[in-house]
């Protein structure tokens, strides 16, 4: 067999392998070393990245929501307390693991970035992960997370809206994305409705340059889309509100 030729393909081999053994802590590790190394990163390693990170963060945004809904039905018992306890115990992880994200994003990613698409996709990612810390902090540092995110997906919104076709699933993800964080996060749920409704629409209007290669993912997109205006638009009407938006992550 053939040597690895660089530490940077050693790197990203093994990240591809800890994905296939959903050793998505492993991944992590090895995807963070090549987010580190001051170039700009290509379109599998980027999606490597991602994939790993929401992976680790996923799982323990899962355990929260499962945690708050069950403090959310239970009288004070002691067994209240435990679950505040774990409920700690996992944000902690999650503002230790976005924080980390958001490291590599600022020092790294965004100022190596030079594609459009990279710029999107960093700062998407961005907006993403100050969303995650926004989910589960209160007071001033949700505000502080909320404006960071919304700040973020601005950047991201623009850039996709001069460079990035509108059916392709990057430009959609986004749509996706700021559009649950405008409805869950900013309390704006027109708002979020018409980002959502736009994006769909304006794909729907250009079918024909989508791509074959992306047609699976922006289809499926377009699909999350509709159904979260559906949700959107008959919890506006009811004020109970549901909170199982879908979005990528």
């Amino acid at each position: 067999p053939s040597v690895m030729s660089s530490e940077r393909e050693e790197n990203v081999a093994m990240a591809q392998l800890a994905d296939q053994a959903e050793r998505y802590e492993d991944m992590v590790e090895y995807m963070k070393k090549v987010a580190q190394s001051d170039t700009e990163l290509s379109v599998e390693e980027r999606n490597l990245l991602s994939v790993a990170y929401k992976n680790v963060i996923g799982s323990r945004r899962s355990s929260w929501r499962i945690l708050s809904s069950i403090l959310q039905k239970q009288t004070e018992t002691a067994y209240t307390s435990m679950a505040t306890n774990l409920q700690k115990k996992i944000e902690n992880e999650l503002s230790t693991l976005c924080k980390d994200v958001l490291d590599l994003l600022d020092n790294h990613l965004l100022a190596n970035s030079t594609s459009e698409e990279s710029k999107v996709f960093f700062n998407k990612m961005k907006g993403d992960y100050h969303r995650y810390m926004a989910e589960y902090s209160t007071n001033e540092a949700r505000e502080n997370a909320a404006e960071e995110a919304a700040a973020a997906y601005k950047v991201a919104e623009e850039i996709a809206g001069e460079h990035i076709p509108t059916t392709h699933p990057l430009r959609l993800g986004l749509a996706l994305n700021y559009s649950v964080f405008l409805y869950e996060i900013a309390n704006a749920p027109e708002k979020a409705c018409s980002v959502a409704k736009q994006a769909f629409d304006m794909a729907i209007s250009e079918l024909d340059s989508l791509t074959e290669e992306s047609y699976r993912d922006s289809t499926l997109i377009m699909q999350l889309l509709r159904d979260n205006l559906t949700l959107w638009t008959s919890d506006m009407g009811n004020e109970e509100a549901d909170d199982d938006d879908d979005d990528e992550n």
